[in-house]
């Protein structure tokens, strides 16, 4: 009777790890054939937009048999796309809104930015100084002459982004960390997070996905309103070393070290 017993517990926790790894992995991915070179990729909302590492930017019209990447003006290192609208920033780290078809110039300087937050914008300048831009301002913003109060964050980040229930950065030595910020910039200080990544972006529905310095993708279980550090990392398996992730109405965007670009879904 016992090694029946041990048996059959035996089975229920194959069963049961079986079911966990195909919830947690089960990620079909599809090599993006129709754009090439890919340095960095951004969704948010329905929308994506991209720069290559010839520092072209673009941004993917959707159509009923394929989808179309359109080229938009311009030279850009890093975009990004979500509610607080597309900004961008160039290789002198100048700031630009995009706005009726162009950029204009926004003061400061930041080597990347985030709009993923709920329409405020945050960015890390050259020094890794993270710094945040208030809600009515980057919604309010339409030129030269529209206030930009860009308020200075303690601490050190090297990448910076945002969604509804906080901000997750990594610093230079790829530690993760956390902090409640609100639209008007107000936060709650930097939290420890466990594990370590290079990169990490935060969907426009709270998700987290982040890729480390060997090109492994994680995702951040368990996260909700009420735990918004989550619980716990899961790795999500590619056949391939990716450098950069963006996730947005269920699907993951990954760009590979090789500059391939790969549309996945669960």
């Amino acid at each position: 009777m016992q090694l029946y017993r041990d048996i059959v517990g035996a089975i229920a926790l194959v069963v049961l790890i079986l079911s966990l790894l195909t919830a947690t992995h089960a990620w079909n991915c599809k090599e993006v054939k129709n754009i090439k070179n890919l340095m960095q990729i951004d969704a948010g909302q329905g929308h994506v937009v991209a720069t290559d590492t010839n520092e072209i930017p673009y941004y993917l019209q959707r159509g009923f048999i394929q989808d179309e990447w359109i080229r938009i003006p311009g030279f850009v290192k890093h975009i990004t796309v979500g509610p607080a609208g597309t900004w961008c920033v160039d290789r002198t780290d100048r700031i630009f809104k995009y706005l009726e078809g162009k950029w204009v110039h926004a003061e400061g300087f930041l080597k990347q930015v985030d709009a993923g937050g709920d329409q405020f914008i945050v960015g890390a300048n050259m020094q890794n100084v993270p710094f945040c831009l208030k809600s009515s301002a980057a919604i309010g913003y339409k030129g030269p002459g529209s206030p930009l109060p860009w308020k200075q964050f303690p601490g050190s980040v090297k990448y910076y982004s945002c969604g509804p229930f906080g901000c997750w950065a990594v610093n230079k030595d790829e530690s993760i960390i956390f902090m409640n910020l609100d639209r008007d910039c107000q936060y709650s200080g930097w939290s420890n997070i466990d594990g370590m990544l290079s990169m990490i972006e935060v969907a426009t529905d709270g998700s987290v996905f982040g890729v480390n310095s060997v090109g492994d993708i994680y995702t951040r279980d368990g996260i909700t309103a009420k735990k918004p550090k989550g619980t716990r990392w899961s790795h999500i398996p590619q056949k391939t070393a990716m450098k950069h992730v963006s996730f947005d109405q269920g699907r993951l965007w990954a760009i590979s070290k090789s500059g391939i670009t790969f549309s996945c879904t669960r």
